[in-house]
């Protein structure tokens, strides 16, 4: 009879979930490349760079739910998973900056929040975890909508008016950026008074 593994057993880092996420960091620069190589044309180029980052985001909620589902969560998945996040939609919204498709402030406010925080949570996951709120992950969900409708050439199919939702969709992100920022600082901020 086979001995039972040790209760506090840890799942090793060469797992399905860690693998997925790291492959999602190596091949965004390859993304961004297809993006870039485009210029703006809207051409096959394009059309594939807009595909790879609806299946980035696939594989990002993929690689999570099989983390959760199957006890697979490591310290090294949980500073891969925000870094390959971040790098994925900062490297899509510098892109569209650059095509001179998105105002540059736009990027800085997204990137300022998020790359701030997730070096906050990073820091602070050593002594305790925070857990992302509603509003956070609602954000999430915006700016996967916002940036994904960005980079689909839609408007060269469907017409100009497709620009508009566009931008009514990135605005909706940006207020959900910021408002999930503020509201991270104000919890974090509970959460200090409430330790002293």
């Amino acid at each position: 009879m086979p001995s039972p593994s040790p209760p506090d057993a840890r799942p090793s880092n060469w797992n399905a979930p860690n693998v997925i996420t790291a492959a999602r960091i190596v091949a965004t620069p390859f993304f961004i490349w297809m993006l870039l190589a485009d210029g703006g044309e809207m051409g096959a180029l394009r059309w594939a760079a807009a595909i790879f980052f609806v299946v980035a985001i696939a594989t990002d909620a993929l690689d999570g739910y099989l983390a959760r589902s199957r006890g697979l969560i490591t310290d090294l998945g949980k500073l891969l998973d925000p870094i390959a996040d971040k790098f994925l939609t900062g490297g899509a919204l510098v892109g569209l900056s650059i095509l001179g498709e998105l105002p540059w402030w736009v990027t800085a406010i997204v990137l300022v929040r998020e790359i701030g925080i997730t070096i906050h949570r990073l820091f602070e996951a050593r002594s305790v975890v925070l857990a992302a709120a509603w509003m956070g992950k609602l954000k999430t969900v915006a700016q996967s909508v916002a940036i994904t409708l960005a980079l689909l050439p839609l408007a060269s199919v469907l017409g100009d008016w497709v620009v508009w939702v566009n931008i009514v969709s990135m605005w909706i992100a940006v207020a959900l950026t910021v408002a999930s920022g503020v509201d991270y600082i104000v919890t974090v901020a509970r959460m200090g008074k409430g330790v002293r």
